[in-house]
């Protein structure tokens, strides 16, 4: 089986840099800020929402939820030393609950070294939270994977290296968290968009292996509910039942000017980009940490997301 990743052409560091440089020149000040310097500006976003009255959520019971996703790693944007200090800082908040939200493999051609599953997972596995650390994959993780594309099911290697570092991945199913209020849930869908365009199943371009309503079944009636999707346009179909969703993927864009991004990953461009969405429920949507297709990050840092959830929302 090999090593995700090695889809991808590999680039020599001074290629990497050339192309960079490019970028830079391009926009000489803003490129060489979106190229050299807000990829590694590293920031922690925090949001304190208060379910919605359909919700059942325990009285007086409030979570503290550390949430990365699209780690995405690779050199020299997001090598191993840097994961490791990405897992320091999350540590260091002192989190209920540590959530991972897929794609933590590279996602895109400018990488100088593919950084392997047997490097990154032993460093996540470090994560620490009271009521645990899980996971669910993202689109990369399946897409970089042939031997799990072929089958069109897992396996994959992102998930198996999770899994022997003692990381719970979920795919379209729920656990109980043993809170001082009872159980609350954590459901994980498995990727909306898994499979690589060679699939046509269902009509879809890119079918996904995600099952909403066995998801939501393995939760009982009327208990306390967290789901974690990679991709948020799954939360047009989410019931107000579920007292938050939290996702990653679109990176807000890369490029976010003035709350606008100009290219969003999702059918829903204007609707699930970034940040907190109130709908029927709540979801948050994580910028992520690392870099897709380009290697540009403007107005939308690499962010460790905290969420307090329980909490009365700010004015």
């Amino acid at each position: 089986m090999r090593e995700a990743g090695q889809g991808y052409r590999l680039f020599t560091r001074r290629r990497v840099l050339q192309g960079a440089g490019a970028l830079a020149l391009s926009g000489v000040g803003t490129g060489a800020y979106a190229t050299g310097i807000e990829p590694f500006r590293q920031v922690v976003t925090s949001y304190a929402i208060k379910p919605n009255p359909a919700a059942p959520w325990p009285a007086g019971l409030r979570l503290r939820i550390a949430v990365l996703t699209d780690i995405h790693a690779c050199e020299p944007w997001m090598s191993a030393a840097r994961i490791a200090g990405i897992v320091a800082a999350t540590n260091a908040l002192q989190a209920d609950l540590v959530v991972l939200v897929g794609d933590f493999v590279e996602g895109q051609r400018y990488v100088t070294r593919v950084v392997p599953a047997t490097e990154w997972a032993p460093i996540l596995s470090t994560l620490t939270a009271p009521l645990g650390v899980y996971a669910v994959l993202g689109n990369h993780d399946w897409w970089t994977d042939a031997e799990a594309q072929r089958r069109g099911k897992g396996p994959t290697i992102a998930g198996t290296a999770l899994t022997q570092n003692g990381i719970r991945v979920l795919s379209n199913e729920a656990v109980p968290l043993a809170t001082r209020a009872g159980p609350v849930w954590l459901a994980g869908l498995e990727d909306q968009i898994a499979l690589t365009p060679g699939w046509r199943r269902y009509g879809h371009r890119r079918p996904g292996l995600h099952d909403l309503p066995k998801t939501l079944a393995a939760v009982p009636d009327g208990a306390p509910m967290i789901l974690l999707a990679h991709e948020p346009d799954i939360f047009a179909q989410v019931p107000a039942r579920v007292a938050l969703t939290l996702s990653g993927h679109t990176h807000g864009g890369q490029v976010r000017l003035f709350g606008w991004s100009p290219v969003v990953p999702s059918r829903y461009p204007g609707r699930y980009v970034y940040g907190h969405v109130r709908e029927a429920s709540d979801l948050v949507i994580s910028g992520g940490l690392g870099l897709s297709i380009a290697p540009i990050r403007l107005g939308v840092p690499p962010e460790i997301v905290v969420v307090e959830l329980g909490a009365e929302a700010a004015a």
